[in-house]
């Protein structure tokens, strides 16, 4: 079993660093807070008079550290609502990720379990392309994840004012290769993109473009948005 989150993990998470930031703000946006019930059966959740249709990822046991998939727990396996959770072990399974082929996830060695479990979910998240994910308290031992599969939930779009702090926010997240953070929040967006030694640049919706410099420790340099009006430049750090 894995101890820690494997180096390919990391790299996944990565990926979805800037697209999940962006998605989970406009997915936290959008729900109420209060009170909240789900109705597994039924694949529905709750919160504040707004239903959604959800999927269960798995539990969190905040004493052992350890989390469970939601098709390897008795009472779930093979039901609806493990739709999301089955299709995470068959990409586990076609890219060799344990974290998502483990039935139970040890997360004890980890320095934060609790960040690590969020990180876990928000990979989960990102591989799926859901909307957002949710995690609630559903008993006194253990936290539920589940991930909207509902049309209602608003989807992030690109915004070139914006767009320079949504990059610099991912690729501050998990600290490791900016460039996969950028191509990745790039590709979520279907933007077409170009990759040269020391730069990524995209094309944006609204028919501007996209710059972003990397320096040698593969961070982010600089951010250089042009929409066809005066340019918008921002350094990092």
């Amino acid at each position: 079993m894995t101890a820690k989150f494997s180096d390919p993990f990391l790299s996944l998470t990565e990926q979805h660093a800037a697209w999940g930031a962006e998605q989970l703000e406009t997915f936290n946006e959008f729900m109420p807070i209060g009170e909240w019930s789900a109705d597994l059966g039924q694949c529905l959740y709750r919160q504040s008079g707004r239903e959604l249709r959800i999927s269960l990822l798995g539990t969190f046991d905040v004493n052992e550290h350890s989390w469970l998939w939601a098709w390897a727990n008795p009472g779930f396996a093979g039901s609806p609502v493990v739709t999301a959770a089955e299709r995470l072990r068959a990409y586990g399974q076609a890219h060799g990720l344990s974290e998502f082929t483990e039935e139970l996830v040890p997360l004890a060695a980890h320095d934060d379990p609790r960040r690590a479990v969020e990180t876990l979910a928000f990979t989960a998240m990102g591989v799926l392309g859901a909307a957002g994910y949710i995690g609630v308290q559903a008993s006194a031992d253990g936290r539920a994840y589940m991930v909207p599969d509902d049309p209602q939930v608003p989807r992030a779009e690109p915004d070139a004012i914006t767009l320079p702090r949504v990059l610099l926010t991912g690729a501050g997240l998990v600290g490791g290769s900016a460039r996969r953070v950028v191509s990745g929040y790039f590709g979520h967006h279907d933007l077409p993109q170009r990759r040269t030694e020391d730069r990524t640049s995209a094309g944006l919706p609204d028919g501007g473009t996209i710059d972003v410099l990397f320096d040698d420790l593969d961070r982010i340099a600089s951010v250089h948005v042009n929409t066809g009006a005066p340019a918008v430049e921002q350094p990092a750090g």
